[in-house]
């Protein structure tokens, strides 16, 4: 396969992530991949809802959870969402540095995020030694939320390593669908967050 034919404003489609086939092919193959992931976090939510109340005796969710630190994590994440809608818009309209910067946000929020939550781990284990082990609303929570930060980490070293790996390649109909697909796959599991925290943290704090 030879190089890429060399693309300006004026000829890069006006849809790069599906102008070939193997972009329609990662497209695809990505729904695929979102049907079991769907699967996965709604086990996790219904083995969660079924144990939440199981504390052996422990702190409840009333009094662990914090809501300020939760929704400021929220914020952080959701904004990423954003700023990955503006990459893309930079990418349909070929403008390769914009679209890093735009990424390079989203990285920053995500792992601000991630930071959050790390924090939030450690306070529950060290604070009300609320740990895996320690109940079953224990395991159901680190199991869930966990994964789901586990998911937040992939998709960080995903974009950063598309960001880093094409710094100086630049932007072309074989390039374009990767970051697409990275960009979906961002919107996912801000979208599993939303979920998580209307279903754990307020649920949890209500009762």
């Amino acid at each position: 396969m030879g190089a890429p034919e060399k693309l300006t404003l004026e000829t890069f489609p006006a849809s790069p992530e599906k102008a070939t086939l193997e972009g329609k092919n990662k497209f695809l193959g990505f729904w695929l991949f979102l049907g079991g992931e769907t699967v996965l976090f709604a086990s996790l939510f219904g083995t969660f809802l079924a144990l939440r109340n199981s504390t052996n005796g422990g702190a409840t969710t009333q009094e662990m959870f914090e809501l300020p630190l939760v929704f400021t994590a929220t914020m952080l994440l959701l904004t990423s969402s954003l700023t990955s809608v503006y990459a893309m818009y930079h990418m349909k309209n070929f403008n390769f540095r914009q679209m890093q910067f735009w990424l390079v946000l989203t990285l920053l929020l995500g792992a601000g995020f991630l930071g959050l939550e790390i924090y939030e781990f450690n306070h529950y284990v060290h604070e009300f030694k609320f740990t895996m082990r320690s109940s079953a609303a224990g395991s159901a929570f680190y199991t869930l939320v966990g994964t789901h930060g586990a998911h937040v980490l992939f998709g960080l070293l995903w974009i950063s390593t598309l960001v880093i790996r094409n710094a100086r390649r630049g932007l072309d109909l074989y390039t374009a669908p990767k970051y697409y697909v990275a960009s979906l796959y961002w919107h996912f599991i801000d979208v599993v967050w939303v979920f998580i925290f209307t279903v754990v943290y307020l649920m949890g704090k209500v009762g």
